[in-house]
């Protein structure tokens, strides 16, 4: 489903912005660190923060991701949560820090409270 012309923007160590619906119906929109799959996108956070408590009460997400080098060549990813796994040692939290460039990436202190959300892939734009 992802574009072959638009698939590096989801595999280079690029940040992307994450939208949610909060609770009250408005958009939080945070860059991320992420990992695509080959199906899913990947997120690690932790369950005590708004984005965690957005997609409990909406699961809709919108994932777009730009090229630093032509910001006007985008990728933009439209889902949801479809399921989240515990990672109470924050195994993925150091992975993404060694893909975004930190060899030394350390467990973060809130590790315990660490998920990792895995998003759909249902609808892609982007030029």
């Amino acid at each position: 489903m992802i574009p072959d012309r638009l698939r590096d923007l989801l595999e280079k160590p690029y940040y992307g912005a994450l939208g949610t619906v909060r609770p009250d119906d408005t958009v939080q929109v945070n860059p991320m660190w992420f990992e695509f799959d080959g199906e899913y996108i990947l997120f690690t956070h932790t369950v005590t923060r708004q984005k965690y408590r957005n997609l409990q009460h909406n699961p809709s997400m919108s994932f777009m991701v730009y090229d630093p080098a032509e910001p006007y060549r985008y990728i933009e990813v439209r889902g949801r949560l479809v399921e989240e796994v515990a990672d109470p040692e924050g195994a993925f939290y150091v992975r993404l820090g060694q893909r975004y460039g930190n060899p030394a990436q350390q467990a973060p202190p809130d590790r315990a409270d660490r998920v990792i959300l895995k998003m759909s892939v249902e609808k892609v734009g982007g030029q």
